[in-house]
């Protein structure tokens, strides 16, 4: 039987070699968890158990496998020593998930601290709007290999709306456009389709808008989606390889 180990850490980067300077693939947020197949004294060689992504995170103190109660449903939610609003231990970003163990006032304990009730849902929620809160993620910046609120890209974004809802999704653009199935024509695209092009992504508002995390912009941004389409087809030589409806 795989063993896995949870990571307890707020945002940890996932690199392609056993180097700080190699590539940032992915990363992992609080409460994923990991099997480890490789192990030296800086580095750990892990698979990622949500999605099966690998490569290498620093070896450190990491928890043992903890099943999720309860998952962070705002952009970055405030932990505290204690059942208050007063010093302020960290912060955990959007999807991250925790075991609660105890509960006082308006308040969850888990291990790392105290965080509000009303910042997190219990696991088996789901949204019937997948991508309901998505512009919650509006203004964050671009970052290759990003997954949370300090930075995301664009495929990630899609990835952490349907992993909080309890779905599997590949962690890279070309790996999702194969992964779902339905194809829609532009003509008939309406809120919550995907858009892909070779290497990007973007999510549907409405059938006029998208938002998406989009490097030239260095952040994620509302746009046109006529607009995008032309902006992306003249900048980077790229036209529409897919539209998917899920």
């Amino acid at each position: 039987m795989t063993k896995y180990l949870t990571n307890n850490f707020s945002v940890i980067n996932l690199h392609i070699k056993p180097s700080s300077k190699s590539e940032v693939v992915t990363q992992m947020i609080y409460g994923d968890s990991f099997s480890i197949s490789k192990k030296t004294k800086k580095w750990l060689k892990i698979k990622i158990k949500e999605d099966g992504y690998k490569g290498y995170v620093l070896n450190k103190n990491f928890s043992n496998f903890l099943k999720p109660t309860h998952k962070i449903n705002v952009l970055k939610a405030k932990i505290y020593n204690f059942p208050n609003n007063q010093k302020k231990k960290t912060e955990l970003s959007f999807g991250s998930k925790i075991k609660v163990t105890d509960n006082k006032y308006k308040f969850f304990k888990f291990s790392k601290g105290w965080i509000s009730k009303s910042n997190v849902k219990p696991i088996s929620y789901k949204e019937k709007n997948l991508f309901r809160k998505i512009s919650i993620f509006k203004n964050i910046r671009y970052k290759w290999g990003g997954k949370s609120f300090k930075g995301i890209d664009c495929s990630a974004l899609i990835q952490i709306f349907m992993n909080f809802n309890n779905k599997f999704c590949p962690r890279d653009a070309k790996d999702q456009v194969r992964y779902f199935k339905k194809n829609v024509k532009l003509k008939n695209i309406k809120k919550n389709n995907i858009i892909y092009w070779k290497g990007h992504v973007a999510v549907a508002l409405s059938n006029k808008k998208l938002i998406h995390s989009y490097g030239p912009m260095k952040k994620t941004v509302v746009m046109g989606i006529h607009q995008t389409i032309k902006r992306i087809e003249k900048t980077a030589k790229l036209k529409v390889i897919g539209i998917k409806r899920l």
